[in-house]
């Protein structure tokens, strides 16, 4: 087994808690998301971002409003929507748990 596609793996696990995350900070353009997660260094490419995001817009968690650019054509900026707060609540709730067990887990860890 590969480590780099566990680690993609596990990335693309938790795509949808970042791109969340992101947005409950302000609105962004989806260049401004990759730009924040890639500084992050989760990795993604505009090909796996777009879908997740119309995935995540029609499950009621985000929105999106198109603004005039002065340099091309309108840009669409996403939006996290009260449903999509609640539900990182949730996911914020869930991470701290999975990141308890884990450290759980690891202190049982032989060497």
């Amino acid at each position: 087994m590969k480590i780099e596609n566990v680690k993609a793996q596990m990335r693309k696990g938790v795509l949808e808690y970042c791109i969340l995350s992101v947005l409950s900070g302000e609105d962004a353009y989806t260049s401004d998301i990759i730009k924040t997660l890639k500084e992050a260094e989760m990795i993604v490419m505009e090909g796996t971002l777009y879908p997740l995001l119309t995935r995540l817009k029609n499950d009621g968690l985000l929105s999106y409003r198109w603004e005039e650019s002065t340099q091309g054509p309108p840009r669409k900026y996403y939006a996290i929507t009260e449903k999509g707060r609640d539900f990182l609540s949730e996911l914020d709730q869930s991470w701290q748990q999975l990141i308890t067990a884990v450290q759980q887990i690891n202190q049982n860890r032989k060497p």
